[in-house]
């Protein structure tokens, strides 16, 4: 068989590798082209457009890219008819793939979305759409299955979290203080400031400043995938904290506690147990339309899947020096250490087990075959 796999940043390219480890394991004669990173290449695909050219984020950034972003899909709909797919697969990255999956439904091809747009959250008038050019979808959050069909009658499969299968992956590495010139007798505290330049160039110097007063702790800072140490050190200067790439689960298995900038990583950070402050800043418009369009009590997914607020969350105005050294404060003392962990347990078995690569990997490869 032959797959197309649309991804369009690093979380993409990394749920996206291990699907495509899967699906191999179904078909062991298969044949991937997508759009993705080097974990999906790594996995033998041929990838014909890398993420870092596609991750655009925020209103404005999307407006000021939009000559590219119309090339793009003008050139995915060539690629798509001249590879002729069984199969194109949707991963996340929504603005771009439900463009393609309209097109592609009317031109007869078959359409599998792994990791559901949050139509949840704002652009709900997307499920229509969904319903009409999708064969089939896949979410990964126990809650989507319920919107998706109690209220729109749009038969889903849950198949858990993807981060599940990365974490149950993960090995233990040996001498890892003294391999990453860390002190064993210092505590640490994991920064983890977004994972595009937007994020880390709002998020970043505020964390630093933080790591100023907190004297007994070693901050480090957990690098994105395609971002450079340099980019990092532009911020950093003489501040006297670390940066550690492609060790993020390490580094976190090893830290007293987080500050997470809102994403897929408050959900990584809890699963792994640590305690964490959610943070978040944006560009001053885009948050005002953000405010204005989209639907949410919270921002973190830990605190979405709960529906209730387990972990803190800092945002815009509220996320600041003063509120961020004291709720971290709070956060280091042993009562609270104790009360997230309970709900961290909560959280875990509202999730379920790992399998989600290999429930999707089954479902698609038995729908096409």
């Amino acid at each position: 068989m032959k797959y197309y796999l649309i991804s369009g940043e690093a979380s993409g390219d990394l749920h996206g590798s291990h699907l495509i480890r899967a699906l191999k394991k179904q078909d062991p004669k298969a044949i991937f082209k997508a759009w993705g990173g080097d974990l999906i290449q790594q996995e033998g695909a041929v990838v014909v457009k890398h993420y870092k050219d596609l991750a655009f984020m925020g209103f404005w950034e999307v407006l000021s890219n939009l000559p590219t972003l119309i090339r793009n899909i003008a050139f995915c709909k060539k690629d798509i008819l001249q590879f002729k797919p069984d199969v194109i697969i949707y991963v996340d990255y929504p603005g771009f793939n439900l463009r393609i999956a309209n097109w592609a439904k009317k031109k007869g091809f078959k359409n599998h979305y792994y990791i559901s747009p949050q139509v949840w959250a704002w652009k709900e008038n997307r499920v229509q759409q969904m319903k009409r050019c999708l064969d089939a979808l896949y979410v990964i959050l126990p809650f989507e299955k319920a919107f998706f069909e109690e209220k729109y009658q749009f038969p889903v499969h849950f198949v858990g979290h993807p981060l599940q299968d990365q974490l149950s992956l993960f090995k233990e590495e040996q001498d890892f203080f003294k391999t990453h010139a860390l002190d064993p007798k210092t505590p640490i505290i994991a920064l983890l400031p977004g994972s595009r330049k937007q994020e880390i160039r709002k998020m970043l110097p505020l964390f630093i400043q933080v790591a100023s007063h907190f004297k007994a702790y070693q901050f480090v800072i957990a690098g994105a995938p395609g971002i450079s140490s340099e980019y990092y050190d532009s911020f950093i200067e003489n501040a006297s904290v670390k940066i550690l790439h492609s060790h993020t689960i390490g580094l976190l298995k090893k830290s007293k506690a987080a500050l997470v900038t809102s994403g897929t990583a408050t959900l990584e950070t809890a699963l792994l147990g640590v305690p964490q402050l959610v943070c978040y800043k944006s560009n001053p418009i885009n948050y005002w339309i953000g405010k204005k369009i989209v639907k949410l009590k919270h921002i973190s997914l830990v605190n979405l899947i709960l529906d209730r607020t387990a972990v803190t969350e800092l945002i815009q105005e509220e996320c600041n020096l003063e509120n961020l050294n004291e709720h971290l404060d709070t956060l280091l003392k042993k009562s609270s250490l104790d009360k997230i962990q309970k709900e961290y347990l909560d959280l875990k078995k509202q999730l379920g087990d790992p399998g989600a690569s290999e429930k999707t990997a089954t479902l698609i490869y038995k729908a096409i075959s």
